[in-house]
């Protein structure tokens, strides 16, 4: 599975990183950053509800 944040979409608003902060940072520009890679299920789900609140639907997850 492979997560990813669209740069040129996502607008440093953190929803991301308040779902899943084991996953996700926001870095020095504001933007978010995917900080981990292996994730079992209770991860996954918490980055589920971090793809729902994306306002701008920056982040995708590929299996």
């Amino acid at each position: 599975m492979k997560i990813t944040v669209d740069h040129s979409l996502c607008e440093g608003h953190a929803k991301c990183m308040e779902r899943a902060p084991e996953v996700f940072e926001v870095d020095d520009e504001d933007l978010s950053q995917v900080i981990a890679t292996n994730l079992d299920a209770e991860l996954l789900a918490k980055v589920e509800r971090a793809v729902r609140s994306c306002p701008r639907q920056a982040i995708n997850v590929d299996s």
